[in-house]
């Protein structure tokens, strides 16, 4: 018997970067996640991050519409998939679920900047 897992997401109220609010799935499948900015065509760069339960927040990987995905030390793109379709939006699959893959997803987008400091 496959058990329900609740891959949550959550997003801010009145926001410019909205995601998919509430996912379940079952074990074994995939879930997929939805990020929309309606900021502008430079904040391209989009952060996925992944929150379990009584653990401190994680970036998953860091991509852009232009650039191939830089996954943090202990995510892979095998058990996470991105996919960024243009300036605007981009998703993030969780394969293979299991339940220690319940908890918080996040995305967030920055502006780029070639400017040096």
């Amino acid at each position: 018997a496959s058990s329900s897992l609740c891959c949550c997401s959550a997003s801010g109220v009145d926001s410019d970067v909205t995601q998919t609010p509430l996912l379940w799935a079952n074990q074994s499948q995939s879930a997929t996640i939805n990020c929309r900015q309606n900021i502008d065509v430079n904040h391209n760069q989009m952060y996925w991050y992944q929150q379990l339960p009584g653990q401190n927040m994680k970036q998953i990987v860091f991509t852009t519409s232009y650039s191939p995905a830089q996954y943090e030390e202990g995510f892979s793109k095998e058990k996470f998939e991105v996919e960024n379709k243009d300036a605007y939006s981009g998703s993030l699959t969780v394969k293979q679920l299991q339940p220690e893959d319940s908890g918080v997803y996040f995305c967030s987008v920055s502006k780029h900047s070639d400017a040096a400091d």
